[in-house]
């Protein structure tokens, strides 16, 4: 599908300066632009690569000046923000490729399922008793959606997430490749002769509107009650919600987070890669945890600034990293000191 400048510059609200008639049918980074492709300008820094590019349409900022003359004669579209205007575009093109229709074969449909219009199940799909998917839902191959569950309007679930038994997932979410949502909790207990017997794990996951969730992630049911992830949270890859934890709205967390159960997490909080975070604690709104800390105990003050394993202070944890690193030489310094001292 082709776009010209014009209609281009309509959907992101911007001007023409060049040829509007120039069409475009892919995507590219600046640095890397080809014939018949739309590009952005977004940073200063980045500006060389724009006299160079094959990119035949370029989004730029309203007062950008061009320095000497560019290449080919590249279509300028001129906006108060490239990458807003080119974020906005970017979702119109995921849309189009994913907006997909109808049922492929093989799948399979419990006859109590409903379905809402303009879905999308693709093939080997399982849909179990109960389910209800609203409108517009896109359901890729290979994914199993449990007994009971139900999935909001304008969702898309990626090929082979399996979603347990009575998950509820609101609209305008998304699920990526393999996630899992409603497994077991991690709930043993020890018994008389000394091994672990499973508490049984019969609450759910509830995933509001808006929720972004990462291929591999895991979030688990409850033991009972519910797992729940609010509105507007988004969740990397490869990250671990262990049961009956609770993640505030608009939460993002990135790689390789490990919750474990029973935790609280605050509205608006930033969670670095690697974090682990110990169970039956809470953590306020607003908290932004360094990458690959360690979080032991709740953290009451709101939008306090954590680092280190155990994690506290960012200011506090650079002034002992400062001394930390200085160790070795106070250590020599000691050592001349002692030699010096000696009868």
């Amino acid at each position: 599908m082709e776009f010209s400048a014009q209609q281009i510059a309509a959907l992101v609200n911007g001007e023409v300066e060049g040829d509007e008639n120039s069409t475009v049918n892919n995507l590219s980074k600046i640095e890397e632009g080809k014939p018949k492709t739309l590009s952005f300008l977004g940073n200063a820094k980045y500006e060389h690569f724009i006299y160079d590019t094959e990119a035949s349409i370029v989004i730029v900022y309203k007062n950008f000046i061009a320095h000497k003359p560019l290449k080919n004669s590249v279509t300028l579209i001129r906006v108060n923000d490239p990458r807003e205007s080119f974020a906005k575009l970017l979702e119109m093109y995921n849309q189009i490729k994913n907006n997909k229709v109808g049922i492929e074969q093989p799948s399979y449909i419990s006859n109590s399922a409903k379905l809402g219009s303009s879905c999308y199940i693709g093939a080997f799909v399982y849909l179990g008793d109960r389910v209800v998917i609203g409108n517009n839902v896109k359901i890729f191959p290979n994914t199993v959606i449990g007994d009971g569950c139900s999935i909001g309007d304008n969702t898309i679930i990626y090929g082979g997430a399996k979603i347990y038994a009575d998950t509820k997932i609101g609209k305008e979410c998304t699920i990526h490749a393999g996630a899992v949502l409603g497994a077991d909790g991690f709930g043993f207990t020890p018994n008389t002769e000394n091994n672990y017997s499973k508490v049984p794990q019969i609450g759910n996951v509830i995933i509001e509107d808006n929720v972004e969730i990462g291929a591999n992630t895991c979030i688990d049911r409850a033991t009972l009650g519910s797992t729940i992830i609010r509105k507007g949270v988004k969740l990397d890859n490869l990250i671990q919600v262990a049961h009956n934890c609770e993640i505030g709205e608009n939460t993002v967390l990135a790689g390789c987070v490990a919750i474990a159960g029973s935790t609280k997490i605050g509205k608006n909080c930033l969670i670095g890669g690697q974090v682990g975070i110990a169970g039956h604690i809470t953590i306020a709104d607003g908290v932004k945890i360094a990458a690959q800390s360690g979080i032991g105990s709740s953290v009451e003050k709101e939008n306090d600034v954590l680092q280190g394993s155990p994690a506290f202070s960012v200011g506090d944890y650079r002034r002992s990293y400062v001394l930390f690193r200085s160790l070795p030489k106070l250590n020599d310094k000691m050592n001349e000191i002692l030699k010096k001292l000696k009868p």
